[in-house]
C-alpha cells in the first residue's frame, strides 16, 4: 500500500520509519541537525509549497533514508496509514 502525504506524493507505507509533527519535532536541535544534513545530501522532499505540518521519514527503493514535508497533519497521515493494516 501506499501513503499519499499531499500533491500525487504517495510513499510505500513498507518502507515507512516514522511520521512526526513539524512543530514538535522541529524543537530538538539534534532533529534540526539531522534535517539540514539530509537537506545538503538532496534527500528532503516537498509535497507541497505550503507551510509543512508534518514531515515521514522513509526508505526509498535503493536503501536511502529520505525526508517528505507534507502540509498534511501527523495525525491525518497517521490515519491514512492504519485504515490499510
Amino acid at each position: 500500500m501506499y501513503l499519499h502525504v499531499g500533491n500525487n506524493q504517495n510513499i510505500r507505507t513498507k518502507n515507512i520509519i516514522g511520521v512526526f509533527d513539524a512543530d514538535t519535532a522541529t524543537v530538538s536541535s539534534i532533529t534540526k541537525k539531522y534535517l539540514s544534513d539530509a537537506d545538503s545530501r538532496k534527500n528532503v522532499l516537498f509535497a507541497s509549497e505550503e507551510i509543512p505540518k508534518s514531515f515521514v521519514l522513509y526508505r526509498d527503493r535503493g536503501g536511502v533514508y529520505k525526508i517528505c514535508f507534507s502540509q498534511l497533519s501527523s495525525a491525518s497521515l497517521i490515519g491514512r496509514i492504519g485504515r490499510f493494516d
